[in-house]
Order: C-alpha cells, then sequence, then structure tokens
C-alpha cells in the first residue's frame, strides 16, 4: 500500500509541478523514447542476470506491493509453533519427530501451525538444523557456526536481486542519456524545416534524459531499497529461529526457548511476553498443544 502511495506522490507532486509552470504533458509523453530507455533497461536485465535471480526479481518487486510477510502475527504464531515443538520433543524424545522432520509437509505437527509451514525457506532452516541433532553428538558453538553459514547464503541470495535491480537503475540515465542523442541525431536531420517541428523534436529528445533520471530516482531505486529492507526482515525472522534451536539445544525449557527467539524479534513487532505465553497455551488450530513449561 505505500509503495503505491509513494509512486502516487513522487508522479503526482512532479507532474502537478510542471502543469504548475504552465507545462503541456503531452509533450512528455513520447512512446518512442520511453521504449529505447524501458526496452534497453530490460535488455541489461537478461544480458547481466540468470534465470534464478530474474524470478528473484520479480518476486522480490511483486512482494515490495504485497507488503511485508514479517508482520507482529506471523511473529507470534512462530513462537507459539516453537513452544508446541519443543514441548513434543521434551515429551516424546526428539527420535519421535524424525518422520515429521523427513517429511515436513505430511506431518500433522506442522500442518497444525500453518502460517509457519507456508515459510518453505523457514521450515527446511528449522527442519535441516533438527536433522542435524539427530545425526549424534554435535557441540552447540558447531551447530551455531553451521546455521551462521546457511543463514549467510540465504541473506546473500535475498540481496541478490536487489542488487541486480540497483544496478539496472543506476543505468537508467545514462540510457536516458542514449534516447536524448538519438533525439538530438534526428534533429539534426530536420534542421531547416519548420521551427516548430525542430522544437518539437528538442523537446522529445530532453523528455527521454528526463525519463531515465525519473525512472532511476522515482522509482526502481526505492523499489531495490525496498527489496533490501524485506531481506533484513527475513534476516531477522530467521535469526529468531536460531536462537530458538541454540536455547533448545542448551537445554531450556520450550517457553524460555520461545523467549529467547522473542528476544530477536525487533521491537516494532515483537509481541510482549504476556502475548506469547497466552498464545503458547492455547491449542494449535484445534489439537492439544504443549503446555508451556
Amino acid at each position: 500500500m505505500f509503495p503505491v502511495v509513494g509512486i502516487v506522490i513522487v508522479f503526482g507532486c512532479i507532474a502537478g509541478g510542471y502543469l504548475v509552470e504552465k507545462g503541456n504533458l503531452l509533450v512528455l509523453m513520447q512512446p518512442a523514447e520511453l521504449l529505447i530507455i524501458a526496452g534497453a533497461a530490460l535488455g541489461t536485465i537478461f544480458i547481466g542476470n540468470p534465470p534464478n535471480v530474474l524470478k528473484s526479481i520479480v518476486s522480490g518487486v511483486l512482494q515490495v506491493f504485497k507488503g511485508s510477510r514479517y508482520n507482529a502475527a506471523i511473529y507470534l504464531d512462530t513462537l507459539k509453533f516453537i513452544n508446541d515443538f519443543f514441548n513434543t520433543v521434551r515429551k516424546t524424545g526428539l527420535a519421535s519427530v524424525e518422520q515429521d522432520l523427513d517429511e515436513p509437509d505430511k506431518s500433522a505437527l506442522f500442518k497444525r501451525h500453518s502460517n509457519f509451514s507456508k515459510n518453505k525457506a523457514a521450515m527446511h532452516f528449522f527442519c535441516d538444523t533438527m536433522r542435524t541433532l539427530l545425526t549424534g553428538s554435535i557441540e552447540t558453538h558447531d551447530l551455531d557456526h553451521i546455521m551462521e553459514t546457511d543463514l549467510d547464503v540465504l541473506h546473500h541470495e535475498g540481496r541478490t536481486s536487489a542488487n541486480a535491480l540497483t544496478s539496472v537503475a543506476d543505468s537508467l540515465p545514462g540510457l536516458g542519456i542514449v534516447a536524448a542523442v538519438l533525439g538530438v541525431v534526428i534533429t539534426m536531420g530536420s534542421l531547416g524545416g519548420p521551427p516548430e517541428e525542430i522544437g518539437h523534436k528538442v523537446a522529445a529528445a530532453l523528455v527521454g534524459t528526463f525519463l531515465g533520471i525519473l525512472l532511476c530516482y522515482g522509482l526502481l531505486g526505492p523499489i531495490a531499497g525496498h527489496i533490501k529492507k524485506h531481506a533484513e526482515a527475513e534476516g531477522e525472522y530467521f535469526l529468531c529461529l536460531r536462537m530458538a534451536l541454540l536455547a533448545n539445544m542448551k537445554g531450556l525449557p520450550p517457553i524460555l526457548a520461545a523467549e529467547a527467539a522473542r528476544r530477536a524479534i525487533p521491537h516494532h513487532v515483537r509481541p510482549t511476553f504476556q502475548e506469547m505465553d497466552k498464545a503458547c497455551r492455547k491449542p494449535a488450530d484445534g489439537a492439544a498443544a504443549g503446555v508451556a513449561a
């Protein structure tokens, strides 16, 4: 919602200021200039990025307009899952959840927490770490190093699409100059013609530079910045899971493992301890949730 509002403000204020100065909006309607700039920008994306990055750029842009998934409700549901899962392990043993970890999509335990299991990356991170514990004895610092490496890879992947889009945004002023130069070439070929025609072609050439700068600093640049913030929010969410897993490995009770995770949540979306405790004591989607220890 806010990105849409921001785009409306940017383009609305620019158009409004132009109209206040008696400008003619029709002069800015230059399809050929837009085709040159937008087409060349799209081409640079395909030249500079493999298919997986192209896919992440599309999903990242869509996520900007959908809004962040990491809100207070998701964090509260995650804390509830952490408490429920570790209570199950504490009562029945780690070996009892091996099948759940191997096939989380079929697990009744994970199905009780659909908001968490919908995030495939988070679910696989959690399950892979618990599987590591199942394979044998491992020191806490070794497990933490493994998780840190995993999160470094995830963080790098999350920022790749933003960096690619930033590179395209940075190229737009230059592509605008390319469009302007082509406009000047066309104008030079019209010298000796009617002044009105020459003036129109000069204006079209200048619009190319204008569009390149506007699309860079008023649209793609901010969108790339928003994608980076989403990647940072994702990193904060995985840090929450990491703290819970470490606390559990150290032998803390489930509710304290959830509390360790809660302390890693950013303040603007962090539930209170009372909210977490109340949520953890409620049944999970109609099933009997573990009572917080």
